[in-house]
């Protein structure tokens, strides 16, 4: 992907580092505080160790936190990867309403059904504050002869 045009709005940047933050604080919380909570939204159909997936999926949050800030020149790509994260683990959002799994406060269908509609934000957001939406529309538009 091409990198993201010099003339970003305001706001683009704002966004990139807050949500490089908020994916640092969660990979630590994953690797600390959270672990149990965590665990519990590994889905009974993942064939691996619950702690191995939190401990990986904390590993690499942090590392695409720290990515989102520090690898400005290379937002957009850094910004399709994190939005692809954020799709590959909808479905830890899915099983925890589905089966009915208790965790982060969500102790009812109600509020864990509402939760999954926070994911596509995520993406969007990743998306847009990295300027890879912008740059895919732009790569797909015809060029005019």
């Amino acid at each position: 992907m091409h990198d993201a045009p010099r003339t970003d709005p305001w706001y683009r940047t704002p966004l990139r580092l807050l949500l490089g933050a908020a994916l640092i604080g969660a990979g630590v919380a994953h690797l600390t505080t959270q672990r149990t909570e965590f665990r519990a939204q590994v889905p009974s159909w993942v064939p691996l160790d619950e702690d191995l997936v939190v401990v990986v999926s904390g590993i690499v949050e942090i590392a695409l936190g720290a990515a989102l800030i520090v690898l400005h020149r290379h937002r957009v790509l850094v910004g399709a990867i994190v939005a692809a994260f954020f799709v590959a683990i909808f479905p830890g959002n899915i099983a925890q309403w589905s089966e009915r799994v208790d965790a982060f406060g969500l102790d009812t269908d109600t509020e864990r059904f509402v939760r999954l509609f926070f994911q596509p934000v995520l993406v969007v957001w990743a998306l847009a504050a990295t300027g890879a939406w912008r740059a895919y529309r732009a790569r797909r538009r015809p060029t005019e002869s």
